[in-house]
């Protein structure tokens, strides 16, 4: 750099910091000078209030929006405990037991053909042997029933256990529903518990009528058979014709 550049440099710096320590002092101008109004700042104010009201209104809508989303989610949520499979295999467990009747199942086909075979009016042609062997034949039939009867009241017994604790269970579950759809579902099963104990009652009626059926059944047809025994022993016979008859082989 020139001596000369130099020295335009120095004098540049100079004009620079004479005029920045001098502007101060000048007057402003009249465009620059800030003037206060009331009015325009109450309005300025009154705009922020509403416009943070809005901003809170809108809060307060999607807080009650997400609320909404929470109660519906709640209500819609399936009841985690089933009852089903336990109800159903009480069923089955009665099923059975009806299903194992004795000599004459709850058949309506299987019934007539035993009470045309078994029950009706006792057969003049038939031998003394078969009435007995009839007899019998119902006797055994009685006895079945009854012990049929007995064990379907056994079974509904021993579903006694299943079925208290299934209840319990419900109504704890009923009771502690999140939602519409838990607390209906948990109804809809006691309601299925309660069909399911009424179905049991129902196996426990049938058996019960169908061994009382076979007592009443067996007294008619012993009746039935009882007078033709007894006009068999009361109608008069040729009785006792004599003949010859030989002591000895071969004597005369």
């Amino acid at each position: 750099m020139t001596l000369r550049r130099l020295r335009a440099a120095h004098f540049a710096a100079a004009l620079l910091s004479a005029s920045a320590a001098i502007a101060p002092v000048l007057p402003m101008p009249a465009h620059a000078i800030i003037v206060f109004d009331p009015s325009n700042y109450a309005q300025n104010v009154l705009q922020a209030a509403r416009a943070l009201q809005q901003i809170t209104n809108q809060i307060t809508s999607l807080q009650n929006e997400a609320q909404m989303l929470i109660n519906q989610a709640r209500n819609l949520a399936s009841l985690p405990y089933s009852s089903l499979q336990q109800l159903q295999q009480s069923v089955q467990r009665t099923q059975l037991l009806l299903g194992q009747a004795q000599n004459i199942a709850f058949d309506v086909q299987q019934i007539d053909r035993a009470f045309q075979q078994k029950y009706s009016t006792a057969s003049m042609s038939a031998s003394d042997l078969q009435l007995v062997a009839d007899a019998r034949s119902r006797w055994q039939n009685t006895v079945g029933g009854l012990q049929d009867a007995m064990r379907v009241q056994a079974g509904v017994v021993g579903n006694i256990d299943t079925n208290r604790a299934q209840m319990s269970t419900l109504v704890g579950a009923s009771q502690s529903a999140t939602g519409a759809l838990q607390a209906t579902q948990a109804g809809n099963q006691l309601l299925a518990l309660q069909a399911q104990q009424l179905a049991d009652l129902t196996a426990v009626v049938a058996a019960n009528g169908r061994a009382q059926a076979l007592t009443d059944a067996e007294r008619a047809a012993a009746a039935e058979q009882g007078r033709e025994q007894r006009r068999r022993f009361l109608t008069p016979s040729t009785g006792y014709q004599p003949g010859s008859a030989k002591m000895f082989y071969g004597s005369n």
